[in-house]
């Protein structure tokens, strides 16, 4: 859906009515539990606010545009690769962005408030804004080729901003879709953004100190996770391997008159531990996106809390390689602490290892994160668990959704930079085998 409007908009990323209306028809929560995946784009700045406030300060300034606030759909912003004008017309005229950075014409989140979904979450192409210093416009060499609508008079048209890219971001989930019949919608949107990746240009065009959680945070708000890969999203490779985990999880309970928590799953990890161990301190990465989708509350009621407006919210962790499997289930599950509530288990919380850190990630209804460890390291972080945080369900039980159940996608990845590293082999051959992992709620 390449339609958006600023006007009746939220300036700080909360829902709009339509961006709400979005979420209830992709969660099929009116329409017997029927999922679809949207894409949605950012929304377009035009040269003459390029033209008053400059690029990429015009794009820090416009927010995304109305239904893009969605928390189920994709939202899809711009990046750009076209940098060369030849037409005579525009002589004098140069590219606005360099390849690789953002699109003048991308709209982004960097002004919403921090709490509300990182949007746009992909990038596709869209390319690029001409000037001469003084004028902004649009132009054919650095937009992208596409049908005309009076084919038989005009073959050929072109297309730009984030409708063009838009339109691509379909275009690839579609090919997943085809790929692999019968994927969940919420899968599709998880391999999407896992699969996605900054350009060197995005990093230093907006993420200027990655020592600062503020940096990386404006890299996400700008950029959403990046660009993705068709073919990172399909395949796997020996030196590199998705995992996939389609999963249906029942986040709350009414027991003996009280709302609670109900279930916690933890997923077991095939790691190559013989490999990663010859491999020694040679850096490897592990990449985590947990995806889903959420029921927008009734009516309007509550919408400016984050709590309140999704039904539920769900969050992964990983286990650390100083904690113990007790450990782990006692850092991320209170009831597994006993009388000691207190009692958080031995090690470390690990959450200075991850690039973009839970403050960043844990918005919104898809999660994604990576660490680069050494691979002796990662050969012990073998557990991940996924469990459930606030949402309206628990909180508004009398509107009787308290036992409802939610599904899920879990993706992880762990890749080397050796291409004659064979990770694949060893996975595909635990996996074979089934692996359960027994656990008390």
């Amino acid at each position: 859906m390449a339609v958006t409007s600023s006007q009746y908009n939220t300036s700080d990323g909360s829902p709009t009515s339509w961006s709400a209306a979005v979420d209830s028809i992709s969660s099929g929560a009116t329409e017997e539990n029927v999922k679809r995946l949207f894409f949605i784009s950012a929304g377009n700045v035009n040269p003459e606010e390029i033209k008053s406030a400059e690029y990429p300060d015009a794009n820090m300034l416009h927010g995304i545009e109305s239904p893009g606030q969605s928390w189920n759909a994709l939202t899809v912003g711009a990046y750009t690769k076209s940098v060369t004008i030849q037409d005579e017309m525009y002589a004098g005229f140069q590219a606005v962005a360099d390849n690789g950075q953002l699109s003048p014409y991308s709209a982004t989140s960097t002004t919403f408030s921090k709490k509300w979904p990182i949007k746009p979450e992909i990038l596709m192409d869209g390319g690029n804004m001409a000037t001469n210093g003084v004028d902004y416009d649009l132009c054919a060499d650095l937009s992208l080729l596409t049908t005309s609508k009076d084919y038989l008079i005009r073959p050929f048209s072109t297309i730009w901003a984030t409708s063009a890219a838009t339109a691509q971001a379909a275009g690839m989930a579609a090919q997943i879709f085809a790929e692999y019949p019968g994927i969940w919608p919420e899968t599709v949107r998880a391999l999407l953004v896992h699969s996605a990746r900054w350009t060197c240009q995005m990093e230093e065009q907006f993420c200027t100190d990655q020592k600062k959680s503020s940096g990386r945070r404006n890299l996400l708000r700008a950029c959403g996770y990046g660009v993705p890969d068709l073919d990172r999203a399909i395949q796997c490779m020996k030196n590199a391997v998705n995992l996939i985990v389609q999963e249906t999880i029942q986040p709350y309970e009414k027991k003996d008159g009280r709302v609670q928590m109900k279930e916690m799953h933890l997923h077991q990890i095939p790691w190559p531990t013989e490999v990663l161990q010859t491999l020694g301190e040679t850096e490897v990465e592990m990449r985590v996106t947990l995806s889903y989708f959420i029921e927008p509350g009734p009516g309007e009621k509550g919408w400016k809390d984050r709590y309140r407006y999704p039904s539920c919210g769900l969050r992964f962790d990983v286990i650390n390689n100083d904690e113990t499997v007790e450990d782990f289930k006692k850092r991320v599950n209170i009831k597994m602490r006993g009388d000691d509530r207190s009692d958080r288990g031995e090690g470390s919380s690990g959450s200075n290892r991850w690039f973009l850190g839970s403050e960043n990630r844990d918005v919104g209804s898809i999660h994604s994160d990576f660490i680069k460890t050494s691979a002796v390291e990662l050969c012990q972080t073998k557990y991940i668990a996924v469990y459930p945080v606030v949402g309206w369900w628990r909180e508004r039980s009398h509107l009787g959704k308290v036992d409802s159940k939610v599904r899920y996608t879990l993706v992880i990845s762990i890749s080397a930079p050796r291409v004659d590293v064979d990770l694949y082999t060893p996975i595909i051959t635990q996996i074979n085998v089934p692996i359960g992992v027994e656990i008390q709620t």
